[in-house]
Protein backbone atom coordinates (compact mmCIF):
# COMPACT_ATOMS: atom_id res chain seq x y z
CA UNK A 1 0.00 0.00 0.00
CA UNK A 2 1.27 3.38 -0.59
CA UNK A 3 2.43 5.30 2.12
CA UNK A 4 -0.11 8.49 1.74
CA UNK A 5 -2.97 6.00 1.41
CA UNK A 6 -2.34 4.35 4.97
CA UNK A 7 -1.64 7.97 6.35
CA UNK A 8 -5.14 8.64 5.38
CA UNK A 9 -6.57 5.56 6.10
CA UNK A 10 -4.77 5.89 9.57
CA UNK A 11 -5.48 9.07 10.74
CA UNK A 12 -9.41 8.78 11.34
CA UNK A 13 -9.09 5.69 13.08
CA UNK A 14 -6.38 7.47 15.22
CA UNK A 15 -7.78 10.51 15.97
CA UNK A 16 -10.94 10.30 17.67
CA UNK A 17 -11.91 13.84 18.46
CA UNK A 18 -12.67 14.45 22.07
CA UNK A 19 -12.65 10.82 22.97
CA UNK A 20 -13.68 9.92 26.36
CA UNK A 21 -15.42 13.97 26.76
CA UNK A 22 -18.09 14.21 29.55
CA UNK A 23 -20.62 17.77 29.65
CA UNK A 24 -21.56 17.36 33.54
CA UNK A 25 -22.34 15.71 36.65
CA UNK A 26 -22.14 11.68 36.08
CA UNK A 27 -23.11 10.58 39.49
CA UNK A 28 -24.81 11.96 43.00
CA UNK A 29 -25.13 10.58 46.65
CA UNK A 30 -28.40 9.98 45.96
CA UNK A 31 -28.10 7.97 42.63
CA UNK A 32 -25.23 6.30 44.06
CA UNK A 33 -26.49 5.20 47.29
CA UNK A 34 -23.34 3.77 48.31
CA UNK A 35 -22.16 1.91 51.77
CA UNK A 36 -19.36 0.50 53.25
CA UNK A 37 -18.20 -0.54 56.66
CA UNK A 38 -14.68 0.40 56.92
CA UNK A 39 -14.29 -1.29 59.79
CA UNK A 40 -14.82 -4.58 57.46
CA UNK A 41 -13.35 -3.08 54.15
CA UNK A 42 -9.61 -3.29 54.85
CA UNK A 43 -6.94 -2.99 52.75
CA UNK A 44 -5.38 -3.70 50.82
CA UNK A 45 -7.69 -6.51 49.42
CA UNK A 46 -10.57 -3.77 50.10
CA UNK A 47 -11.40 -0.54 50.54
CA UNK A 48 -14.30 1.95 50.56
CA UNK A 49 -15.25 5.01 48.38
CA UNK A 50 -14.04 7.99 50.18
CA UNK A 51 -12.94 11.42 49.39
CA UNK A 52 -10.23 11.02 52.55
CA UNK A 53 -6.74 9.68 51.80
CA UNK A 54 -6.23 5.58 52.61
CA UNK A 55 -4.94 4.25 55.27
CA UNK A 56 -5.78 6.88 57.71
CA UNK A 57 -3.25 8.90 56.36
CA UNK A 58 -3.73 13.10 57.08
CA UNK A 59 -3.46 15.33 53.70
CA UNK A 60 -0.05 16.57 54.82
CA UNK A 61 1.35 13.02 55.15
CA UNK A 62 0.03 11.87 51.63
CA UNK A 63 1.73 12.32 48.19
CA UNK A 64 0.16 14.38 45.57
CA UNK A 65 -0.12 11.95 42.50
CA UNK A 66 -0.61 12.95 38.88
CA UNK A 67 -1.73 9.83 36.74
CA UNK A 68 -0.38 10.25 33.37
CA UNK A 69 -2.36 7.73 30.99
CA UNK A 70 -2.27 7.84 27.08
CA UNK A 71 -4.43 5.93 25.00
CA UNK A 72 -4.92 3.88 21.82
CA UNK A 73 -2.11 2.74 18.91
CA UNK A 74 1.21 2.70 20.09
CA UNK A 75 3.48 4.27 17.14
CA UNK A 76 6.82 6.03 17.19
CA UNK A 77 5.01 9.34 16.83
CA UNK A 78 2.75 8.57 20.15
CA UNK A 79 6.16 7.76 21.94
CA UNK A 80 7.65 11.20 20.75
CA UNK A 81 4.28 12.56 22.19
CA UNK A 82 4.60 11.68 25.39
CA UNK A 83 8.51 11.99 25.51
CA UNK A 84 7.75 15.64 24.62
CA UNK A 85 6.60 16.13 28.05
CA UNK A 86 8.22 13.39 30.26
CA UNK A 87 11.38 12.31 29.14
CA UNK A 88 13.29 15.23 30.92
CA UNK A 89 11.92 15.21 34.39
CA UNK A 90 12.32 13.24 37.60
CA UNK A 91 9.87 12.61 40.22
CA UNK A 92 11.80 13.36 44.15
CA UNK A 93 13.41 9.92 43.87
CA UNK A 94 15.25 10.75 40.62
CA UNK A 95 13.71 8.15 38.65
CA UNK A 96 11.65 9.26 35.19
CA UNK A 97 8.08 9.30 35.53
CA UNK A 98 6.52 6.21 33.95
CA UNK A 99 3.14 6.21 32.51
CA UNK A 100 0.22 3.44 31.58
CA UNK A 101 -0.31 3.49 27.87
CA UNK A 102 -3.72 1.39 27.05
CA UNK A 103 -3.08 0.23 24.25
CA UNK A 104 -5.54 -0.91 21.15
CA UNK A 105 -3.82 -3.01 18.77
CA UNK A 106 -5.52 -1.11 15.84
CA UNK A 107 -1.87 0.12 13.80
CA UNK A 108 0.12 -0.35 16.60
CA UNK A 109 3.79 -1.61 16.34
CA UNK A 110 4.26 -4.38 18.73
CA UNK A 111 8.13 -3.79 19.48
CA UNK A 112 7.50 -0.32 20.36
CA UNK A 113 5.14 -2.48 23.14
CA UNK A 114 7.73 -4.34 24.00
CA UNK A 115 10.26 -1.23 24.41
CA UNK A 116 7.94 0.92 26.16
CA UNK A 117 7.06 -2.06 28.84
CA UNK A 118 10.61 -3.00 29.25
CA UNK A 119 11.18 0.88 29.99
CA UNK A 120 9.21 0.28 33.15
CA UNK A 121 5.83 2.00 31.99
CA UNK A 122 2.28 -0.21 32.57
CA UNK A 123 1.11 -1.54 29.45
CA UNK A 124 -2.83 -2.08 30.02
CA UNK A 125 -6.25 -3.22 27.51
CA UNK A 126 -8.28 -0.71 25.68
CA UNK A 127 -9.87 -3.95 23.53
CA UNK A 128 -8.31 -4.67 20.03
CA UNK A 129 -10.04 -2.30 17.56
CA UNK A 130 -11.22 0.61 19.80
CA UNK A 131 -14.92 -0.66 20.67
CA UNK A 132 -17.08 0.28 23.08
CA UNK A 133 -18.83 -1.14 25.17
CA UNK A 134 -16.50 -3.95 24.29
CA UNK A 135 -17.29 -7.24 24.03
CA UNK A 136 -15.47 -9.73 25.57
CA UNK A 137 -13.33 -11.12 22.92
CA UNK A 138 -11.77 -7.50 22.03
CA UNK A 139 -10.69 -7.82 25.48
CA UNK A 140 -9.42 -10.95 26.01
CA UNK A 141 -8.24 -11.12 22.61
CA UNK A 142 -5.76 -7.62 23.22
CA UNK A 143 -4.59 -9.98 26.34
CA UNK A 144 -3.40 -12.59 24.25
CA UNK A 145 -2.05 -10.45 21.69
CA UNK A 146 0.11 -8.17 23.84
CA UNK A 147 1.19 -11.42 25.32
CA UNK A 148 1.84 -13.37 21.82
CA UNK A 149 3.15 -10.18 19.42
CA UNK A 150 4.79 -7.53 22.55
CA UNK A 151 6.21 -10.15 25.29
CA UNK A 152 3.87 -8.58 27.92
CA UNK A 153 3.57 -11.20 30.73
CA UNK A 154 -0.73 -11.94 31.23
CA UNK A 155 0.25 -11.23 34.79
CA UNK A 156 1.56 -7.35 33.77
CA UNK A 157 -1.74 -6.80 32.40
CA UNK A 158 -4.02 -6.09 34.89
CA UNK A 159 -5.72 -2.34 33.70
CA UNK A 160 -8.56 -1.71 31.75
CA UNK A 161 -10.48 1.17 29.91
CA UNK A 162 -12.97 1.26 27.70
CA UNK A 163 -12.83 3.09 24.43
CA UNK A 164 -14.98 6.40 24.55
CA UNK A 165 -15.24 5.17 28.25
CA UNK A 166 -18.46 3.16 27.48
CA UNK A 167 -18.54 0.41 29.33
CA UNK A 168 -21.47 -0.89 30.94
CA UNK A 169 -21.97 -3.91 34.67
CA UNK A 170 -21.20 -6.52 32.41
CA UNK A 171 -17.76 -4.82 31.38
CA UNK A 172 -17.02 -5.06 35.03
CA UNK A 173 -17.97 -8.35 35.55
CA UNK A 174 -16.26 -9.64 32.94
CA UNK A 175 -12.91 -7.83 33.91
CA UNK A 176 -13.28 -9.44 36.91
CA UNK A 177 -13.50 -12.79 36.36
CA UNK A 178 -10.86 -12.34 33.82
CA UNK A 179 -8.55 -11.53 36.86
CA UNK A 180 -7.89 -7.95 35.95
CA UNK A 181 -7.04 -6.21 39.09
CA UNK A 182 -8.76 -2.88 38.24
CA UNK A 183 -10.60 -0.69 35.78
CA UNK A 184 -10.39 3.12 35.14
CA UNK A 185 -13.37 4.14 33.06
CA UNK A 186 -15.22 5.83 35.08
CA UNK A 187 -15.66 9.98 35.95
CA UNK A 188 -15.13 11.92 38.93
CA UNK A 189 -17.21 15.22 37.35
CA UNK A 190 -17.91 17.09 40.57
CA UNK A 191 -15.20 19.11 42.10
CA UNK A 192 -13.01 17.98 45.08
CA UNK A 193 -14.36 21.89 46.90
CA UNK A 194 -18.14 20.81 46.41
CA UNK A 195 -19.67 18.69 49.20
CA UNK A 196 -21.45 15.72 46.80
CA UNK A 197 -17.79 15.89 45.50
CA UNK A 198 -17.40 12.16 43.86
CA UNK A 199 -13.68 12.44 43.61
CA UNK A 200 -13.07 9.43 45.19
CA UNK A 201 -9.49 7.41 46.21
CA UNK A 202 -9.47 4.24 43.91
CA UNK A 203 -11.98 2.06 45.97
CA UNK A 204 -12.80 -2.01 45.42
CA UNK A 205 -15.97 -2.88 44.42
CA UNK A 206 -17.33 -5.11 47.01
CA UNK A 207 -19.93 -2.68 47.76
CA UNK A 208 -20.55 -1.78 44.13
CA UNK A 209 -19.81 1.17 42.40
CA UNK A 210 -19.89 4.57 43.65
CA UNK A 211 -19.34 7.10 40.36
CA UNK A 212 -20.95 7.32 36.95
CA UNK A 213 -24.65 6.13 39.04
CA UNK A 214 -26.16 9.01 36.26
CA UNK A 215 -24.64 7.70 33.37
CA UNK A 216 -24.13 4.62 33.30
CA UNK A 217 -27.29 1.63 33.71
CA UNK A 218 -27.72 -1.22 36.42
CA UNK A 219 -24.38 0.24 38.08
CA UNK A 220 -24.54 1.80 41.87
CA UNK A 221 -26.54 1.20 44.84
CA UNK A 222 -24.60 -1.94 45.73
CA UNK A 223 -24.15 -2.87 42.39
CA UNK A 224 -21.98 -5.02 40.24
CA UNK A 225 -20.29 -6.19 43.61
CA UNK A 226 -16.80 -7.62 42.50
CA UNK A 227 -14.93 -7.84 45.80
CA UNK A 228 -11.37 -7.34 45.57
CA UNK A 229 -11.55 -5.89 41.97
CA UNK A 230 -10.58 -2.02 42.08
CA UNK A 231 -12.00 0.85 40.14
CA UNK A 232 -9.75 4.04 39.81
CA UNK A 233 -12.14 6.88 38.67
CA UNK A 234 -10.55 9.73 35.81
CA UNK A 235 -10.33 12.74 38.15
CA UNK A 236 -11.47 15.41 35.86
CA UNK A 237 -10.36 19.88 36.01
CA UNK A 238 -12.62 22.38 36.08
CA UNK A 239 -12.50 25.21 34.70
CA UNK A 240 -14.47 28.77 36.09
CA UNK A 241 -17.92 27.67 35.47
CA UNK A 242 -17.29 24.76 37.88
CA UNK A 243 -19.08 21.67 37.29
CA UNK A 244 -20.58 22.99 34.26
CA UNK A 245 -17.02 23.58 32.90
CA UNK A 246 -16.07 19.95 33.21
CA UNK A 247 -12.64 18.85 30.82
CA UNK A 248 -11.80 15.13 30.87
CA UNK A 249 -9.39 13.78 28.54
CA UNK A 250 -6.66 16.30 26.24
CA UNK A 251 -8.52 19.10 28.26
CA UNK A 252 -6.16 21.59 25.91
CA UNK A 253 -8.14 20.40 23.04
CA UNK A 254 -11.44 22.51 24.90
CA UNK A 255 -12.81 26.15 25.22
CA UNK A 256 -12.43 27.24 28.55
CA UNK A 257 -14.88 28.84 30.66
CA UNK A 258 -17.86 28.98 27.65
CA UNK A 259 -15.64 30.44 25.11
CA UNK A 260 -15.57 29.78 21.57
CA UNK A 261 -12.11 28.95 20.97
CA UNK A 262 -9.14 27.29 22.41
CA UNK A 263 -6.90 30.11 24.91
CA UNK A 264 -4.06 28.11 25.91
CA UNK A 265 -3.87 30.31 28.89
CA UNK A 266 -7.37 30.00 30.13
CA UNK A 267 -6.76 26.08 29.78
CA UNK A 268 -3.36 26.37 31.99
CA UNK A 269 -4.76 28.73 34.66
CA UNK A 270 -7.92 26.36 35.46
CA UNK A 271 -5.60 22.74 35.07
CA UNK A 272 -3.86 25.06 37.91
CA UNK A 273 -6.58 25.81 39.83
CA UNK A 274 -8.10 22.11 39.91
CA UNK A 275 -4.57 20.76 40.98
CA UNK A 276 -4.34 23.65 43.87
CA UNK A 277 -7.93 22.25 44.86
CA UNK A 278 -6.57 19.24 45.21
CA UNK A 279 -3.39 19.86 46.60
CA UNK A 280 -4.90 21.72 49.70
CA UNK A 281 -7.75 19.77 50.19
CA UNK A 282 -7.76 15.73 50.45
CA UNK A 283 -4.74 15.01 47.80
CA UNK A 284 -7.12 13.07 46.11
CA UNK A 285 -4.94 12.64 42.45
CA UNK A 286 -4.97 14.57 39.70
CA UNK A 287 -4.88 12.98 35.87
CA UNK A 288 -3.39 13.77 32.40
CA UNK A 289 -5.30 11.60 30.24
CA UNK A 290 -4.35 11.70 26.52
CA UNK A 291 -4.67 10.83 23.22
CA UNK A 292 -1.08 11.10 21.96
CA UNK A 293 -2.37 11.25 18.46
CA UNK A 294 -3.56 15.01 18.81
CA UNK A 295 0.06 16.51 20.30
CA UNK A 296 2.32 14.28 17.93
CA UNK A 297 4.67 16.94 16.09
CA UNK A 298 6.22 13.92 14.01
CA UNK A 299 2.96 12.93 12.37
CA UNK A 300 2.14 13.30 9.01
CA UNK A 301 -1.30 15.40 8.73
CA UNK A 302 -1.49 16.44 12.49
CA UNK A 303 -1.48 20.21 13.02
CA UNK A 304 -0.08 20.54 16.41
CA UNK A 305 -0.10 24.22 17.95
CA UNK A 306 3.33 24.76 19.83
CA UNK A 307 1.56 27.32 22.09
CA UNK A 308 -0.57 24.28 22.97
CA UNK A 309 2.77 21.83 23.79
CA UNK A 310 4.54 25.02 25.93
CA UNK A 311 1.48 24.92 28.14
CA UNK A 312 1.15 21.03 28.81
CA UNK A 313 4.94 21.52 29.88
CA UNK A 314 4.23 24.96 31.69
CA UNK A 315 1.71 23.21 34.32
CA UNK A 316 3.82 19.73 34.84
CA UNK A 317 6.55 22.68 35.38
CA UNK A 318 4.80 24.23 37.65
CA UNK A 319 2.79 21.05 39.65
CA UNK A 320 6.93 19.86 39.59
CA UNK A 321 7.45 22.89 41.69
CA UNK A 322 5.32 22.08 44.99
CA UNK A 323 6.64 19.42 46.95
CA UNK A 324 6.28 15.98 46.94
CA UNK A 325 4.34 15.73 43.91
CA UNK A 326 5.02 12.60 41.97
CA UNK A 327 3.92 11.76 38.35
CA UNK A 328 3.00 8.19 38.12
CA UNK A 329 1.99 5.45 36.54
CA UNK A 330 -2.04 3.48 37.42
CA UNK A 331 -0.48 0.57 38.69
CA UNK A 332 1.87 2.61 41.12
CA UNK A 333 -1.02 4.87 41.91
CA UNK A 334 -2.86 1.49 42.96
CA UNK A 335 0.13 -0.35 44.36
CA UNK A 336 0.34 3.21 46.97
CA UNK A 337 -3.35 2.99 47.86
CA UNK A 338 -2.77 -0.61 48.43
CA UNK A 339 0.17 0.25 51.01
CA UNK A 340 -0.26 3.64 51.30
CA UNK A 341 3.04 4.82 53.30
CA UNK A 342 3.46 8.94 54.44
CA UNK A 343 6.12 10.98 52.71
CA UNK A 344 8.65 9.96 55.46
CA UNK A 345 8.39 6.34 54.06
CA UNK A 346 8.28 6.87 50.14
CA UNK A 347 11.94 6.48 49.74
CA UNK A 348 11.65 2.54 50.49
CA UNK A 349 8.50 2.37 48.36
CA UNK A 350 9.86 -0.52 45.81
CA UNK A 351 6.85 0.72 43.46
CA UNK A 352 8.13 4.39 42.58
CA UNK A 353 11.59 2.90 42.45
CA UNK A 354 13.50 2.68 39.16
CA UNK A 355 14.97 -0.37 38.71
CA UNK A 356 16.66 -1.52 35.40
CA UNK A 357 17.20 -4.74 33.54
CA UNK A 358 21.28 -4.95 33.11
CA UNK A 359 21.31 -7.10 29.82
CA UNK A 360 24.12 -6.57 27.36
CA UNK A 361 23.14 -9.90 25.02
CA UNK A 362 22.70 -9.16 21.58
CA UNK A 363 18.75 -10.72 21.90
CA UNK A 364 15.80 -9.18 20.70
CA UNK A 365 14.14 -8.26 24.54
CA UNK A 366 12.66 -4.72 24.58
CA UNK A 367 16.13 -2.50 24.88
CA UNK A 368 16.86 -1.26 21.55
CA UNK A 369 20.60 -0.79 21.99
CA UNK A 370 20.35 -5.17 22.24
CA UNK A 371 17.64 -5.76 19.22
CA UNK A 372 19.08 -4.05 16.20
CA UNK A 373 18.86 -6.18 13.10
CA UNK A 374 16.62 -8.72 15.13
CA UNK A 375 12.92 -7.77 14.40
CA UNK A 376 10.76 -9.39 12.18
CA UNK A 377 9.08 -7.53 9.91
CA UNK A 378 5.37 -8.07 9.02
CA UNK A 379 4.17 -6.93 5.49
CA UNK A 380 0.11 -6.33 6.32
CA UNK A 381 -0.84 -4.86 3.71
CA UNK A 382 -3.25 -2.09 6.23
CA UNK A 383 0.19 -1.42 8.41
CA UNK A 384 2.87 -3.50 8.75
CA UNK A 385 4.22 -3.84 12.43
CA UNK A 386 7.72 -5.22 13.87
CA UNK A 387 7.88 -7.89 16.71
CA UNK A 388 10.46 -10.16 18.69
CA UNK A 389 8.44 -12.98 18.88
CA UNK A 390 7.24 -14.14 15.22
CA UNK A 391 4.85 -12.67 12.57
CA UNK A 392 1.61 -14.33 12.35
CA UNK A 393 0.44 -15.73 9.03
CA UNK A 394 -2.56 -13.30 9.33
CA UNK A 395 -3.54 -10.11 11.13
CA UNK A 396 -4.62 -11.12 14.62
CA UNK A 397 -8.71 -10.47 14.98
CA UNK A 398 -10.79 -10.64 18.26
CA UNK A 399 -12.14 -14.12 16.57
CA UNK A 400 -8.22 -15.23 15.93
CA UNK A 401 -5.87 -13.08 18.07
CA UNK A 402 -2.96 -15.44 18.59
CA UNK A 403 -2.76 -16.69 14.74
CA UNK A 404 -0.09 -19.59 13.66
CA UNK A 405 3.08 -17.98 13.14
CA UNK A 406 4.91 -17.68 9.72
CA UNK A 407 8.15 -19.57 10.35
CA UNK A 408 9.38 -19.44 6.81
CA UNK A 409 12.58 -16.86 8.17
CA UNK A 410 12.85 -19.51 11.04
CA UNK A 411 10.75 -19.88 13.99
CA UNK A 412 10.04 -17.62 16.65
CA UNK A 413 9.26 -18.51 20.68
CA UNK A 414 7.22 -16.93 22.74
CA UNK A 415 7.71 -15.78 25.97
CA UNK A 416 6.88 -18.16 28.85
CA UNK A 417 5.73 -17.60 31.77
CA UNK A 418 8.71 -17.93 34.05
CA UNK A 419 10.94 -15.43 32.32
CA UNK A 420 11.13 -11.61 32.19
CA UNK A 421 10.59 -10.55 29.00
CA UNK A 422 14.16 -8.34 29.11
CA UNK A 423 15.61 -11.55 29.35
CA UNK A 424 13.72 -14.08 27.03
CA UNK A 425 15.93 -14.71 24.08
CA UNK A 426 12.74 -15.41 21.38
CA UNK A 427 15.25 -16.42 18.74
CA UNK A 428 16.91 -19.26 20.92
CA UNK A 429 13.81 -19.57 22.61
CA UNK A 430 15.82 -19.39 25.67
CA UNK A 431 15.64 -17.73 28.80
CA UNK A 432 19.23 -15.65 30.03
CA UNK A 433 18.37 -15.16 33.68
CA UNK A 434 19.09 -17.45 36.47
CA UNK A 435 19.28 -16.76 40.29
CA UNK A 436 22.57 -15.35 39.79
CA UNK A 437 22.14 -13.45 36.34
CA UNK A 438 18.89 -11.18 36.70
CA UNK A 439 20.16 -7.71 37.44
CA UNK A 440 18.37 -4.80 37.79
CA UNK A 441 20.23 -1.33 38.85
CA UNK A 442 18.67 0.82 41.14
CA UNK A 443 18.84 4.14 39.78
CA UNK A 444 16.46 5.85 42.22
CA UNK A 445 17.75 8.02 44.51
CA UNK A 446 17.07 9.23 47.98
CA UNK A 447 14.60 12.20 47.85
CA UNK A 448 15.60 15.51 47.67
CA UNK A 449 14.99 18.60 50.70
CA UNK A 450 10.79 18.96 51.04
CA UNK A 451 10.07 16.31 48.50
CA UNK A 452 11.95 18.38 45.59
CA UNK A 453 11.82 17.14 42.06
CA UNK A 454 14.12 17.29 39.33
CA UNK A 455 12.20 19.22 36.90
CA UNK A 456 12.45 20.19 33.28
CA UNK A 457 12.66 23.68 33.30
CA UNK A 458 11.94 26.41 31.14
CA UNK A 459 10.14 23.83 28.68
CA UNK A 460 7.16 26.12 29.07
CA UNK A 461 8.15 29.38 29.83
CA UNK A 462 6.60 31.25 27.86
CA UNK A 463 3.09 31.10 30.04
CA UNK A 464 3.41 33.07 33.15
CA UNK A 465 0.50 31.93 35.22
CA UNK A 466 -1.45 34.14 37.41
CA UNK A 467 -1.44 31.26 39.92
CA UNK A 468 -0.35 31.37 43.46
CA UNK A 469 1.87 28.48 44.14
CA UNK A 470 0.02 26.30 46.94
CA UNK A 471 3.23 25.79 48.65
CA UNK A 472 6.28 26.80 50.42
CA UNK A 473 9.55 28.06 48.27
CA UNK A 474 10.78 25.43 46.90
CA UNK A 475 14.57 23.75 47.37
CA UNK A 476 15.98 21.30 44.73
CA UNK A 477 18.43 18.76 44.76
CA UNK A 478 21.52 20.83 44.47
CA UNK A 479 20.29 23.60 46.86
CA UNK A 480 20.72 26.75 44.63
CA UNK A 481 17.79 27.14 43.18
CA UNK A 482 19.46 26.03 39.30
CA UNK A 483 18.32 23.80 37.24
CA UNK A 484 20.42 20.36 36.70
CA UNK A 485 21.73 19.42 33.42
CA UNK A 486 19.88 15.78 32.16
CA UNK A 487 21.70 12.95 33.71
CA UNK A 488 23.33 9.84 31.56
CA UNK A 489 20.63 7.64 32.61
CA UNK A 490 18.29 9.82 30.87
CA UNK A 491 19.60 9.19 27.51
CA UNK A 492 18.55 5.36 26.90
CA UNK A 493 14.67 7.22 26.84
CA UNK A 494 16.03 10.14 24.50
CA UNK A 495 17.67 7.28 22.37
CA UNK A 496 14.24 4.75 22.14
CA UNK A 497 12.10 8.21 20.87
CA UNK A 498 14.83 8.62 18.32
CA UNK A 499 14.99 4.89 17.08
CA UNK A 500 11.57 4.25 17.26
CA UNK A 501 10.85 7.56 15.10
CA UNK A 502 13.42 5.98 11.98
CA UNK A 503 11.41 2.58 12.87
CA UNK A 504 8.55 4.57 11.88
CA UNK A 505 9.31 6.55 9.31
CA UNK A 506 10.88 2.95 7.71
CA UNK A 507 7.66 1.56 8.03
CA UNK A 508 5.76 4.24 6.25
Amino acid sequence: MHPLSILSFLLPALSFAQDGSVTGPTSSPQAAGYSCDPSLCKLPKCNCASTSPPGGLSPSEVPQFIVYTADDAVQSYTLDSVNQFLAHRKNPNGCQPKITYYVSLNYTNYTLVTDWYVAGNEIADHTMTHVGPPPDDEVDGNLIALNALAGIPLSSIIGFRAPYLNYTAETLTHLAAAFFTYDSSSTSAIPVTDPSTDAYWPYTLDNGMANDCLSVPGICKGQPKLPGFWEVPMYAFFDSRGVEGIHLMDPWLDAANGANTVNDSATLEYMQNTFTAHYTGNRQPIGLYTHPIHTATTYPGVQVSNSTIEMINAFLDWAQLQQNVWIVSTEQLLAWVQNPVPLSQLNSFEPLKCSTPQVDQAICDGIPANEQGLLDRCDFPDFPFFTCYGCPQVEPTPNNPNPAQDTSNGRRFRLPANCSTPFWDPIAGKCICNSSSCQFQDESRPIGPNGANLTGGGTGSEFSSGAASPTASYIPFNGNGELLTLPDSIWPAVTLAFVGLVWGLYIL
